[in-house]
């Protein structure tokens, strides 16, 4: 027993000595033995970064080239192509400008009823005794002159019944929305009676 403690106590003991000989090993002139240094990573990162960046402002000049090359194409398709749309405008503004005269007369026109159609009407249902003297379109309005024939009792009768009949006319109830007999005068030299009677015309229908 005691044999085997001292065995292990000696071997201790001789790990725990220094080497027989010292190390005159200089370990900064001795040769790099690495196959790939770490200086060549960071240099190829360095390069990699380096080209990535050159890459990218390249693609974006390429890109500015052509959006500035679509530009300066746009600007001089704009220039060809202004004078022509210069007279394009001003031919809209001038039919424009027709356009408005032609309605204004067209307003005018369905303001107005068709006065050819209102003559002929009042001359087809004239009383024998009654004699048109004047017709005359005014705005809103159209005044009748005319001369009753007969005796000076019986006239003033007549354009009252000349009146009502005016009012009760179907073809010109359609332009006309009253009639009112306003004038009545004996002519001496005559003495037949002078009537003036104004249809109110009605106002003309509103656009859709």
């Amino acid at each position: 027993m005691l044999s085997l403690l001292k065995k292990k106590t000696d071997a201790a003991a001789a790990n725990r000595m220094p080497a027989w000989h010292p190390n005159f090993r200089n370990y900064e002139q001795l040769p790099d033995i690495k196959a790939v240094r770490t200086s060549f990573f960071v240099n190829g990162g360095a390069i990699f970064a380096v080209l990535a960046l050159l890459v990218y402002f390249g693609v974006q000049e390429l890109k500015l080239y052509s959006v500035n090359t679509q530009i300066a194409d746009w600007e001089a398709q704009i220039a060809r192509d202004q004078p022509a749309s210069s007279r394009a405008v001003a031919q809209f503004k001038q039919f424009q400008a027709e356009e408005a005269k032609i309605n204004d007369v067209l307003a005018f026109q369905a303001a107005r009823p068709v006065v050819s159609d209102l003559v002929l009407q009042l001359g087809q249902t004239l009383p024998a005794n009654i004699a048109l003297d004047s017709f005359e379109l005014r705005e809103g309005t159209i005044n009748l002159r005319a001369t009753v024939r007969g005796a000076p009792d019986m006239a003033s009768g007549y354009a009252s019944q000349y009146e009502a009949q005016l009012k009760n006319d179907p073809v010109l109830a359609q332009v006309v929305a009253d009639v009112t007999l306003t004038n009545l005068n004996r002519i001496p030299s005559t003495g037949r009676l002078a009537i003036e009677l104004v249809l109110k015309l009605k106002p003309a229908p509103a656009k859709k």
